[in-house]
């Protein structure tokens, strides 16, 4: 008996999860690429459906449905990496209605006269490749800027990098300069993508902890921890996450450790112009420590521009060569007119960053003693925008614990400090809040945390 079929073909909407998506990478990579973040999608697919006189076929979305998803894949260097806490954290912010006083941007703008700048030179068609170590007007204020503040004076077409942010130049520092097997020492905690970058480098890592609470370098430790393998010691001050500022006398140790054991520093300053309770000392400035050295900064965190990702390494030339061969070939230049922009940024006068500074002390006022009324044990924070506490007289267990509580009964975010550890228990006690916000959503976090929190 023959039976009469006809084909249909409707476009509706049908959601599909990741997985269900992974099967048609090869129909839309190109159209779609990496901005399929969710975990179901709109997406319109056609579907074929047989129409029978007896009996109808099986639907497309059936036979979806029985997809093996694929396991996900990374290369073994990276396999202990997961999310970052700062996007679990964010997520949950917004899952929650919590205020984010976890991830370190600001939620005000920058100044008019950078972005105008920016505005400036986008008009005048500065919008192609620049030259990949930076456009000479930012090579050279960044130079003049680095005078001013460090007393030292540098070429700035031989021993300044411009790269796309403080985060780049530590990649292209560290994948320029140290080779597999390498030994590298960092200060925990520590910024998290120190660990993944050296990781992708093959270093070996060594792991010096800075404990409160005023987070004093452990001298004896560190002497310790040297040997003729090591190769560098990665630096942060003022430090993410504690807001400790390393004082004259730790720099003069490390220094003199470096110079009788020929280690190379990797300095991150990118807080530099947040320092409070005490004035910014760049490493590179003490006696026999330029030639050693990569000084890093960046404008995000100065002129509340992170989204830019402007930053530079600077350092001498013989450093310089394998900082840029790697910074070549990561991402080769940065965005041209916001390197102009930036060129006029750091031009600006004290009186920006006398400013700033204030604003700062103002903001950090007003969480310290919010957070001590709501009943934490706060440490000290002489920079940075960061201040860590002990948050365990409310009773949590740890810290992931504790911020995923606060964000869930209280409304308001943190960051547990546990992630910034090479052992993750030296840090289940701590968080990190930081007060780059408005006065208003400090003051309305502080007010939830203290109607809201009890101690155990």
């Amino acid at each position: 008996m023959q039976i009469s079929r006809s084909i249909q073909c409707t476009w509706t909407p049908q959601y599909y999860s990741h997985e269900m998506l992974r099967s048609f990478k090869p129909y839309i990579s190109r159209t779609f690429s990496s901005s399929i973040r969710s975990r179901k999608y709109p997406f319109p697919m056609a579907n074929l459906s047989t129409v029978s006189t007896q009996k109808e076929a099986v639907s497309t979305k059936d036979e979806s449905s029985h997809i093996v998803p694929k396991p996900l894949q990374v290369a073994k260097r990276l396999e202990k990496f997961k999310t970052t806490i700062f996007t679990q954290m964010s997520m949950l912010a917004i899952k929650h209605g919590a205020i984010n006083l976890g991830q370190g941007f600001p939620n005000f703008d920058g100044p008019d006269f950078v972005k105008e700048a920016a505005i400036q030179g986008i008009k005048e068609g500065k919008n192609q490749y620049a030259r990949g170590y930076g456009v000479p007007d930012l090579n050279s204020a960044v130079a003049a800027r680095f005078k001013k503040d460090s007393g030292l004076e540098v070429d700035p077409e031989k021993e300044v990098t411009v790269t796309s942010g403080c985060t780049e130049a530590i990649a292209a520092t560290i994948l320029g300069l140290i080779n597999p097997g390498d030994e590298v020492i960092l200060f925990a905690p520590f910024y998290d993508s120190y660990e993944a970058t050296l990781s992708m480098a093959g270093a070996k890592i060594k792991g010096i902890t800075l404990r409160p609470p005023d987070f004093s370098l452990p001298i004896d430790e560190l002497k310790s921890a040297v040997s003729k393998n090591t190769r560098a010691i990665l630096l942060n001050t003022p430090h993410n996450p504690t807001g400790k500022m390393f004082t004259r006398e730790e720099l003069n140790v490390i220094a003199s450790l470096c110079i009788e054991n020929d280690i190379l520093v990797f300095a991150d300053e990118v807080y530099d112009k947040l320092a409070f309770e005490m004035e910014h000392i760049s490493i590179a400035s003490l006696p026999g420590m330029y030639e050693r050295t990569v000084t890093m900064n960046s404008l995000g965190k100065t002129f509340s521009l992170t989204g830019w990702k402007i930053g530079w390494a600077i350092a001498p030339p013989h450093l310089t060569w394998g900082v840029r061969q790697a910074h070549s070939y990561l991402t080769f230049a940065t965005s041209t007119p916001m390197q102009y922009a930036a060129a006029t940024a750091l031009r600006a006068p004290d009186s920006y960053y006398e400013e700033l500074k204030r604003d700062y002390s103002a903001k950090k006022a007003i969480l310290v003693e919010g957070l001590k009324a709501a009943g934490f044990t706060v440490y000290p924070s002489s920079g940075t925008y960061f201040v860590v506490v002990d948050h365990t007289p409310f009773g949590l267990e740890n810290d992931i614990a504790f911020c995923e509580y606060l964000i869930k009964e209280v409304g308001v975010v943190a960051i547990p400090t546990s992630v910034f550890y090479l052992n993750p228990e030296e840090g289940k006690n701590l968080v990190r809040f930081t007060f780059c916000k408005d006065d208003d959503i400090l003051k309305s976090a502080v007010q939830r945390m203290k109607e809201k929190l009890s101690k155990k």
